[in-house]
């Protein structure tokens, strides 16, 4: 160790002792589960006492006297992410409130980001377990703008990185690029802001990466959650732990002392301040854990001076960091927000034993060997006068370096405590000039003043008071929903009840036989209830005490002017919930008595209760008769409304889907704006070598007329080589790691659960795929080894070949991802999903080895691109395998069939094509067919000519559509079949082949389907809905025939633009008969409305309970309709034989 070697040049101890001595001590304390609990039991009191852990419950924003900090600790987030959080029942109103708080804590102006928004951040990672929502909330604002609003948002980036979930710093390895762009792309208007952005990116980005090298850290760098989740044994690594921590700790330094330095005496520096409270978090944090590590080391070493640099380098922080928070406690805002620590005059005492933590005794195993005293001769020579007088010499020596020693010593201490009272004589001599600047401002501006505090009072109560109903507000909603829960089950046990009596009225002889049992069933019954009643009266007693503690705790706030209105209207809607809370609560209060009531009257007598049956049970007939007859009307309705919702719903899921398209289909135009400006790249590149050849021939022409000079003119021309070589090599490693980057892309898609991946692809479009991964794949390495070798292989196509790899291996992974669908179970889908991300892996790997600092530090470069192409190939092979099983083997024929496979594709194309043709002219039938009313029921004339309208022009598309693909089709096999048949070229080709028979195929079923739908929906056989099913599967069709072309189709190819503009035509008019079917739908549901305004409170509640159940059911049989749904597709798409 470093410490251990400088510490040898003081030490009594030779350097070999020292080093062994350290490293022993350093590696019993880290590894040594008794040391660890011993500590954190015995901590010793610093000299000045530092500020108590901060509280277990992260759900509490407020603070006590020894706690500082504004938001819930990490430790109490790490504890409460051993349980499952309760999260909202409704994402998308989640997602939208959540995108409202960032807007509102990065607004532009000049004032703190306010703690109820950046707390909504917080929680939001700790309810969904992910911040990725926030990311790219914080990049959808226009926050690069303006510098405030930049300056705010590394603000809450921060503090989220503090406070937040776990996950979030993994999550922010991935958006150090954001980082770096709002530090570069800021700009200088005048605020003064841009300096200390710049500053706060890169302290950020320091902070990443202590956190990606020391993933044991939280957020705050507590010891106590360092020392539970990470088990050191190697000492070297813990020293490097506090150095890197250490140089973590000057940053801070480094950035507090900017933004002190950026305050303006003419504007509100309340945004400036702001930043001030996670750095003090963040400092005091690292500040403990390097105390306690430090104690921990000087415990177990005598030999002190070994660790001297470590020690003194903590005392020049101790001194700095009490500085800077003398300079916070002297901010009013600041201290309004948290509790500044207290630091002592001078460091604690690190080497002290007696206040040290108690560690494990020092194994003997782990000693030198004792030496083993050999036994005295018997007699020994006396010693001569020369011998007697060079040992006193010697003696005399070792006293006079050990008084050295002592002097020195005491030189030291005298000087500490010299320094030590100059100090203390400085601090004290600012104490007094403070206090005189004080009283004087005070004495000319005391009424100013006054105003002042009184101001920043209202503004510090505002906010605790907003964090505090915020608070409340989540604690009702969630006892509300609980007691909705409660609510529910009451009426669960009600209805079966009814249903119980309803049976014994059915069998009244048994009745009278067991009506003891009944009686004793039914006190149990009500026992049970009045249980339940009185466990809710309980808790909301409870909560009622709760809210009226927080209302009396409220009462010593005041409301800022801008937001009172809204706190009041936030606690009317409290006690609105508390008085139908209340309501609710009295109703089953009347149940209770209620069913006490009859049970009395059970009890009374036994003819009455006899008598009593009998009525009810002829009762009971009538009402289960007409309840049949209205349940039957209701069932009805209900199912009817469920198909509705359940068709809008796949709807939506389409729309989505479309648009997910879409921006794919812009994302394969930026990546064709890229290549073409890779290529302008590679032109300047190439004007750059002629330059180069240039340059060299005048080089040569001059070494050859100085022949004096013509050694240095060869150093020259090696030295433009070597950096010619390396632009090259510089430009093609950002090619590689773009491409890592788009594999690294596909790997997340890969394995996202929300992702589904290319939903439009089919197990043969994925095996075709899978074959060209591997084709381009073993290109590139042939070409990258040509290039590394100069044997004919350029730069260039080493660019072109990693990009055409890199582009089939990303659409290998989504389409596997996409063909997850048809899995028959998880287990097949997960074990699909891990080949996959194997195979990308290994890609990746592929294109991170070929880079030149790779290829130099492992040696053999030549059979690096082989070696690599290798694996990446037995990857795809086996993906290859395990996506086999997903074809239906009566597809899986075609490479076994002995007729001419061309004529068979040629066959389905003219099936679709002839499919196509029929379905216009029926289209045209249904136009000119007569229109009566009868037929067309409800719908008017000009709803119907709309739909055929945008119909026909579907159907007018979808031809167009297989012209295309048939132009596409005849030239990817002319170009690509060279000096083979027709026949030998599908035979090779045989996946890509059944792809697009398939894609053929479902083309034309598609159409079919949609003429169906639409004769169906004006002949009123079909509802709205079938037709929106039909459209999608024609869009869905479309994408995968445009799919299995763009497979084989070259680049730039005219046919195959021709092809992607004829989808596009088709997916417009699907669009553009879609919202005319939307409109009619909507037409329709406005004459269901009603006025709920004018409806009784009775009656409004009971509704909305009904509906609430109803909701339920539909959500039920929404999840179970799906299962299905999917269960189907599997089975049909793997029964398909045609």
């Amino acid at each position: 160790m470093a410490a251990g070697r400088r510490g040898a040049a003081t030490s009594s101890f030779s350097q070999l002792e020292i080093r062994s001595h350290v490293l022993l001590c350093i590696s019993l304390h880290l590894s040594s589960s008794l040391c660890i609990s011993l500590h954190l039991s015995h901590r010793p009191p610093c000299e000045h006492p530092a500020p108590a852990d901060p509280p277990a419950d992260h759900r509490r924003f407020g603070r006590n006297n020894a706690d500082f900090e504004e938001y819930p600790s990490a430790r109490a987030q790490a504890n409460a992410h051993s349980h499952q959080p309760t999260r909202p029942v409704d994402k998308d109103k989640t997602e939208t409130e959540l995108s409202t708080s960032i807007k509102k804590a990065t607004s532009p102006e000049e004032i703190a980001p306010k703690q109820k928004h950046v707390r909504k951040c917080i929680v939001y990672t700790w309810d969904y377990h992910s911040s990725l929502s926030v990311w790219n909330g914080l990049r959808t604002q226009p926050i690069l703008a303006d510098e405030v609003q930049t300056f705010k948002a590394l603000i809450v980036v921060h503090k989220l990185l503090q406070e937040g979930h776990p996950v979030t710093l993994k999550e922010a390895h991935a958006q150090t690029g954001w980082l770096e762009t709002c530090g570069r792309t800021v700009g200088d208007t005048g605020k003064g802001y841009g300096v200390l952005i710049k500053a706060y990116t890169s302290f950020l980005l320091a902070k990443l990466r202590f956190h990606r090298h020391h993933p044991e850290f939280n957020g705050l760098f507590e010891y106590e959650e360092y020392i539970s989740l990470k088990n050191i044994d190697d000492p070297n690594e813990g020293y490097e732990t506090i150095t890197d921590l250490m140089t973590l700790q000057d940053q801070i330094e480094s950035f507090q002392k900017l933004i002190f330095t950026a305050f303006r005496g003419s504007v509100n520096n309340e945004c400036r301040i702001s930043a001030l409270v996670p750095l003090v978090k963040e400092s005091f944090g690292i500040y403990k854990f390097i105390t306690s590590m430090l104690r921990a080391m000087h415990r177990r070493t005598d030999a002190a001076d070994a660790l001297s640099p470590l020690r003194e380098r903590y005392n020049a922080q101790h001194y700095n960091l009490r500085r800077f928070y003398y300079e916070c406690s002297n901010l009013k805002y600041l201290t309004g927000l948290i509790n500044v620590p207290k630091l002592g005059q001078e460091p604690p005492n690190l080497i002290d034993n007696g206040v040290a933590p108690e560690l494990p005794e020092r194994p003997t195993t782990d000693k030198r060997p004792e030496r083993k005293e050999t036994p005295r001769p018997p007699s020994s020579p006396q010693p001569t006068q020369g011998e007697i007088d060079e040992q006193r010499r010697m003696l005399e020596e070792y006293e006079r370096k050990q008084s050295n020693l002592v002097s020195q010593r005491e030189a030291d201490q005298r000087r500490q405590e010299d320094e030590k009272r100059r100090q203390e004589a400085e601090y004290a001599e600012q104490q007094r000039l403070q206090q005189e600047r004080e009283a004087q401002a005070q004495a000319q501006l005391q009424e100013q003043l006054l105003r002042d505090q009184m101001s920043q009072q209202w503004t510090n109560q505002q906010a605790s008071q907003a964090g505090q109903v915020q608070q409340e507000m989540l604690a009702m909603r969630g006892q509300y929903e609980r007691d909705q829960m409660l609510l529910a089950q009451y009426d669960g046990r009600v209805k079966a009840l009814e249903q119980e009596l309803a049976s014994i009225g059915m069998n009244v002889g048994g009745q009278m036989s067991a009506k003891d049992d009944l009686i004793a069933q039914l006190q149990q019954q009500i026992e049970s209830w009045k249980r339940k009643y009185e466990a809710l009266a309980k808790l909301y007693s409870q909560l009622r005490g709760e809210h009226l503690d927080l209302l009396n705790k409220s009462k010593g706030f005041q409301l800022k002017a801008n937001s009172a209105q809204e706190a009041i209207d936030k606690m009317e809607r409290m006690e609105r919930d508390v008085k139908s809370k209340n309501l609710e609560l009295a109703d089953m209060i009347r149940e209770r008595d209620r069913a006490r009531y009859d049970l009395d009257r059970v009890k009374s007598s036994h003819r009455e209760e006899t008598d009593r049956i009998k009525r009810d049970l002829a009762f009971a007939n009538e009402r289960a008769e007409d309840a049949s007859r209205h349940k039957s009307t209701e069932v009805s309705d209900v199912m009817s409304r469920y198909n509705r919702q359940l068709t809008e719903l796949e709807d939506s899921l389409r729309s989505k889907q479309l648009q997910i398209d879409d921006l794919l289909r812009k994302l394969d135009e930026k990546q064709s704006e890229i290549q073409h400006a890779m290529d302008e790249k590679d032109q300047e590149i190439m004007i750059m070598q002629e330059g180069m050849d240039s340059t060299l021939q005048e080089l040569s022409d001059l070494r050859q007329n100085q022949g004096d000079t013509s050694q240095a003119f060869d150093a020259q021309v090696d030295t433009l080589i070597l950096n010619h070589r390396r632009d090259l090599n510089a430009i093609i490693d950002s090619i590689l790691q773009a491409s890592m980057k788009k594999v690294d892309d596909a790997i997340v898609v890969l394995e996202a659960p929300m992702q589904t991946g290319n939903t439009t692809a089919t197990p043969e479009y994925t095996l075709s795929m899978i074959e060209k991964a591997m084709t381009d794949a073993t290109e590139f390495a042939s070409t990258f080894n040509r290039y590394l070798t100069k044997s004919g292989g350029t730069h260039v196509d080493v660019i072109r070949t990693a990009n055409e790899f890199c582009q089939s291996l990303w659409e290998t992974l989504i389409s596997t991802k996409g063909i997850t669908r048809f899995a028959e179970n998880d287990e097949a889908s997960e074990k699909l999903i891990s080949i996959a991300k194997q195979s990308g892996d290994t890609g990746y790997r592929f294109f991170y080895n070929l880079q030149s600092f790779r290829l130099l530090a492992g040696g053999k470069s030549e059979d690096a691109a082989l070696r690599n192409n290798a694996e990446t190939r037995s990857t795809l092979s086996k993906l290859s395998d395990t996506v086999e099983k997903f074809v239906p083997k009566a597809k899986n024929t075609l490479n076994q069939t002995t007729g001419d496979i061309g004529d068979i594709v040629a066959n389905e194309m003219q099936n679709a094509a002839r499919a196509i043709e029929e379905a216009t002219q029926r289209i045209h039938a249904l136009m000119n067919r007569p229109k009566d009313g009868d037929r067309y029921g409800s719908l008017n004339t000009e709803v119907h000519d709309s739909i055929l309208k945008f119909t026909l022009e579907i159907a007018n598309a979808i031809g167009r559509l297989i012209n295309a693909a048939k132009d596409s089709q005849e030239e990817i096999v002319r170009e690509g079949k060279g000096t083979s048949t027709t026949q030998q070229f599908y035979k090779k080709n045989n996946r890509w082949t059944e792809g697009l028979i398939s894609a053929a195929k479902a083309v034309a079923y598609a159409t079919g389907l949609l003429i169906e739908s639409a004769d169906g929906v004006i002949s009123g056989t079909h509802s709205l809905e079938q037709l929106i099913v039909a459209l999608n599967e024609v869009s869905a069709a479309t994408a995968q025939l445009v799919a299995a072309s763009r497979v084989k189709a070259s680049l730039m190819s005219k046919t195959q633009q021709a092809l992607e503009m004829a989808a596009k035509a088709v997916t417009d008019a699907c669009k553009k008969l879609v919202k005319q079917v939307k409109l009619l739908a909507n037409a329709q549901g406005d004459d269901e409305a009603v006025d709920y305004k004018a409806m009784p409170s009775h009656e409004f509640k009971v509704r909305e309970m009904e509906q609430q159940v109803e909701i339920l059911k539909l959500e039920k049989d929404l999840g179970a309709a799906r299962r299905r749904l999917g269960e189907m597709r599997r089975a049909g798409y793997h029964q398909e034989t045609d």
